[in-house]
């Protein structure tokens, strides 16, 4: 009994390492294909539903892609009709861990199985990042086997440990009863998939009946929504919703196909039981494993048209208690998102993208306080810096985050952006200090002279056009305008030179008062910096530090 109690769990813990080291190696194999499908993500639910089981069948773990859905609802770039179509497909692509684990039923090859992680252990001795991660994957799913072997180890035929089962699972006669036993063991190891493969090895065992192993897998598809509500918690109303959804069709399609099962294996004496198991050649291993697959295909495909309404449901249930609140600074990035690097990269670049329109916006409004005095923007400019300030340490964060999980390509993109943000930050302590130089010139009562306006609004229309040009390099990587941004910034290194003469110029002329000087040779020089910062974001991609050579361009007109 001991021996086989030890046999089971290490069984199940080598299951869900196995299938823990193959994830992550499908997902660094298929992470650029990720990207493209959820680019793809439109409003057509058949697609986002096909990409939900593709992901999900390439890294194996519907979890994941549901965990990696909440975080993109909560970034706002994937609404929640997207979202949950995305995750009902995710649980149809879960069902091939299941028919993986029914392949260790078949003789002619259960035998070898376990030598892919041999071949994966030979494999990472390549240098090659490509064998070393496809290396991964084959370990992983050779331990899952030696897991697979493992707990079958521990339920012997007509050993005592598999007559306790028996025993134990004869006495549960509510088919409600063992739902819920399958849905709290899901809960316990977060893991359907797990849940699934050891129902299938006791069912192969015959531990359990294969009628019992039928409301226990239908258990699990309930207990698995747990990770998808762990990941909401502290998330938006919208990821919230979604689930609940997923809970509230989770919970539905189970009690609907138990509501089928329970009355004709009662009426029928489990001949559905039998009568399925002899369609796949007395497999019962195989008849579990294809009973997910149809289950899910079915009901998933009946619940996909209604999904509009399940929206409409979710609105009602879950109420937007944030509505009326402050607006949420960050747009893009989110900490669930980091499970897939090379979309969170992506993300952070939009996210860094926002950040330099809101110091674009708030540079704009502080210049005309300098040249109006008008303050009528004053609490939207406070409220912007603040964002920015966030904006920006929450970048940092989630960039060291990144770091850790980007490949060797994308270190440098990291490096660049963790200089790129502190120069947009820059930017917006210029435009903060404009704010303040601004109250300064109200209380002294000071005001610029219309030609000397006319002087810095020049200045700041070819700071202004550097905002666009460096955004189409960053954003779009146009770095054939790096040129022009260079020549830019060269041209308000003049113009500072030139307004700095001509203003002392008129000081001398006694046509200009003494005490605008501070005033204005702080708005030129802040300025100008604001330019060595704009150049310093086009240049980030080539030298972190900034623009350190000159291409030459036609100069700006």
């Amino acid at each position: 009994m001991l021996e086989s109690i030890i046999s089971l769990l290490v069984g199940v813990a080598l299951f869900i390492a196995g299938m823990s080291i193959m994830s992550s190696g499908l997902k660094k194999v298929a992470g650029k294909g990720l990207k493209r499908l959820f680019n793809k993500i439109g409003n057509n639910r058949f697609a986002s539903l096909g990409i939900g089981a593709v992901v999900t069948a390439l890294i194996q773990s519907s979890g994941a892609t549901s965990v990696m859905t909440v975080g993109f609802i909560n970034a706002g770039v994937m609404t929640i009709f997207q979202g949950l179509c995305i995750t009902l497909g995710a649980y149809i692509g879960t069902t091939v861990t299941g028919l993986l684990v029914s392949l260790s039923s078949v003789q002619s090859v259960s035998l070898f199985l376990p030598l892919t992680a041999l071949i994966g252990v030979i494999l990472t001795f390549i240098k090659k990042e490509r064998f070393k991660n496809i290396g991964e994957i084959l370990i992983g799913l050779g331990i899952l086997f030696v897991g697979l072997d493992m707990m079958k180890s521990a339920f012997p035929q007509g050993g005592e440990f598999t007559r306790a089962f028996e025993t134990l699972f004869a006495n549960i006669e509510s088919p409600i009863l063992l739902l819920l036993v399958g849905a709290l063991f899901t809960c316990l190891t977060q893991s359907s998939s797990a849940t699934t493969g050891i129902v299938i090895v006791m069912v192969g065992q015959n531990a359990i009946s294969l009628a019992d192993g039928f409301y226990l897998a239908l258990g699990a598809t309930v207990g698995t929504v747990v990770v998808t509500l762990i990941a909401t918690i502290g998330g938006s109303t919208e990821s919230k919703r979604m689930g609940v959804l997923c809970l509230i069709i989770r919970v539905l399609t189970a009690l609907v196909a138990l509501a089928i099962l329970w009355p004709v294996e009662a009426l029928t004496n489990n001949s559905l039981s039998n009568g399925m198991k002899d369609m796949f050649g007395g497999n019962v291993q195989l008849t579990l494993a294809m009973f997910m697959v149809f289950y899910n295909v079915i009901f998933i495909g009946l619940i996909l048209p209604f999904i509009s309404w399940f929206v409409k449901i979710g609105n009602f249930l879950v109420k937007d208690k944030s509505a009326e609140k402050k607006k949420k600074y960050l747009n893009f990035i989110d900490d669930r998102i980091l499970i897939t690097p090379t979309i969170a990269l992506g993300q952070a670049k939009n996210e860094i993208t926002h950040m330099l329109e809101l110091s674009r916006e708030n540079l704009a409004i502080g210049f005309k306080m300098m040249m109006d005095q008008d303050f009528e923007k004053a609490e939207e400019l406070e409220e912007r810096e603040d964002a920015i300030d966030y904006i920006n340490n929450a970048i940092t964060d989630y960039l060291i985050k990144l770091s850790h999980e980007a490949t060797m390509k994308d270190e440098k993109k990291v490096g660049s952006y963790f200089h790129i943000i502190n120069d947009v930050e820059r930017i917006g302590d210029h435009a903060y200090n404009f704010y303040e130089a601004a109250k300064n010139m109200r209380d002294e009562d000071l005001k610029f002279s219309e030609i000397a306006r006319e002087e810095l609004e020049h200045m700041y229309k070819v700071v202004d056009d550097m905002f666009d040009i460096a955004k189409e390099i960053f954003f779009e990587h146009k770095l054939e305008k790096l040129g022009q941004l260079h020549d830019l910034e060269s041209l308000t290194d003049k113009l500072k030179t030139e307004l700095s003469n001509a203003h002392y110029e008129r000081i001398t002329n006694n046509t200009c008062h003494m005490e605008l000087s501070p005033f204005y040779t702080s708005l030129v020089s802040g300025l100008e910096r604001v330019a060595d910062h704009l150049v310093n974001v086009g240049y980030a991609y080539l030298n972190p530090t900034g623009d350190d050579e000159h291409i030459s361009i036609a100069k700006y007109a």
